[in-house]
C-alpha cells in the first residue's frame, strides 16, 4: 500500500509539475509547446511523434480528439487549435502548414490500420473471381515460363504453398497476405524471383575459420555435409506480413512512415515495406546459416528484434532496396 501510495504521489507531482513547467516555458519564450515542437524539430517522425503525444496528452479534450478527426476536417482541426491556443495565423503561417501535415501523417496512419485490418480479416474465398484473379497473378509473375495446369494442383508446392489448394495457407492473415505477396511478385519481380529461387535451390555455404573455432564437432559435421536450408516461399510471406502486421499495430511503424510519407502513409507504403521486410528477411536467414527449418521461430524472432531495435531511433527510415520503393528514396 504504501509503495503505491507513493507510486501515486509521484504521479500527481510529476503531472502538476511538468504543467508548471509548461506554463513558465510559455511565458518565457511566448510560444505554447506546439509552437516550440514545430520551430525547434525538423519535419519527420521526430516532430511528428511529438506533435501526436503532446495533443493525446493536453487536457483539452478538443485536442485530444484532434488526432482521430476525418482527414476532410483535418484544416477545421488546425483553425480550432490556434483558436484554443490563441495563435494568429497571420503572424505564425508555417505553424498551420506544420501542423496540418503532421495530422495528416497521424489521422493517417490511424486509417492504415483500419484498413489493413479489413484486408487480414476477410478469407480468401475461391467463389470470388477476384481473389482467383490475384492468385493466378501471383503464378504468373513468379513463374511466367511455367504455366499453371490447373487450380488445384501440386503445382503450388513451387512457390512455397504447403499442398494442392494455396487458398487453406491464407486463413491467418487473409487477403492481406495474398495482396502482399502479389505486390511484391508484381512491381519488384526480379528480387521475387531469385528469392524464390535462392528458398527451392539455397547456395551452399563454406564454414570460415572463425565459425568454426566456435562450433562443436558435431555442429559443424552437419553444417559442413548438409544441404543449406531453403524455406517455402509463399507461407514464409504470409509469416513476413504478420510480422509487418504486428509492427504497424504496436505503432513501431510510426518511425518509418512519418520519415518517408510527406502526407498521410496508404496501403502501398505499407506493401513496400512488406517487400522491404522479405528482401531483408531473405539476407538475414542466408547470414544465420540455421541448421533446419524448425530454427525458423528462433531466426524470425531475431530479425523482428532487429527491426524494432532500428525503428527505435527517430531518424530511422527503412532504406528501400527494391525498385517499387525507388519513389521513396527520392522524397
Amino acid at each position: 500500500f504504501d509503495r503505491m501510495f507513493i507510486q501515486v504521489c509521484l504521479y500527481f507531482y510529476c503531472k502538476c509539475l511538468w504543467r508548471c513547467m509548461k506554463f513558465v516555458v510559455r511565458k518565457l519564450t511566448g510560444r505554447c509547446e506546439l509552437q516550440r515542437i514545430c520551430y525547434n524539430t525538423k519535419p519527420g517522425a521526430a516532430r511528428t511523434m511529438k506533435i501526436e503525444a503532446s495533443l493525446k496528452g493536453s487536457k483539452s479534450k478538443r485536442l485530444q480528439t484532434s488526432v482521430s478527426v476525418h482527414p476532410d476536417a483535418i484544416e477545421k482541426t488546425i483553425d480550432d487549435i490556434m483558436e484554443l491556443k490563441k495563435i494568429n495565423p497571420d503572424i505564425n503561417p508555417q505553424l498551420g502548414v506544420s501542423l496540418q501535415a503532421c495530422l495528416l501523417q497521424i489521422v493517417g496512419y490511424r486509417n492504415l490500420i483500419v484498413e489493413v485490418e479489413k484486408l487480414r480479416r476477410e478469407p480468401y474465398d475461391s467463389e470470388n473471381p477476384q481473389h482467383e484473379e490475384m492468385l493466378l497473378k501471383l503464378w504468373k509473375c513468379l513463374k511466367p515460363n511455367s504455366p499453371l495446369k490447373a487450380r488445384i494442383s501440386k503445382q503450388w508446392c513451387e512457390i512455397g504453398f504447403q499442398g494442392d489448394d494455396p487458398k487453406t495457407d491464407f486463413r491467418g492473415m487473409g487477403l492481406l497476405g495474398l495482396y502482399n505477396l502479389v505486390y511484391f511478385a508484381e512491381w519488384d519481380t526480379e528480387v521475387a524471383q531469385q528469392v524464390l529461387s535462392d528458398s527451392l535451390h539455397p547456395k551452399y555455404r563454406e564454414v570460415t575459420k572463425k565459425e568454426l573455432s566456435q562450433l562443436s564437432k558435431a555442429e559443424w559435421e552437419k553444417k559442413k555435409f548438409d544441404k543449406a536450408i531453403g524455406y517455402s516461399f509463399a507461407i514464409v510471406g504470409i509469416n513476413i506480413t504478420d510480422l509487418a502486421y504486428n509492427l504497424l499495430v504496436s505503432g513501431a511503424l510510426k518511425t518509418h512512415f512519418y520519415n518517408v510519407a510527406p502526407e498521410a502513409p496508404t496501403l502501398t507504403h505499407f506493401q513496400q515495406t512488406f517487400c522491404y521486410l522479405m528482401h531483408e528477411f531473405h539476407k538475414f536467414w542466408i547470414e544465420e546459416d540455421p541448421l533446419d527449418i524448425m530454427e525458423f521461430n528462433r531466426v524470425r524472432e531475431k530479425f523482428h528484434k532487429r527491426i524494432l531495435k532500428q525503428l527505435q531511433n527517430p531518424e530511422m527510415a527503412l532504406c528501400p532496396h527494391f525498385a517499387a520503393s525507388e519513389s521513396l528514396i527520392n522524397m
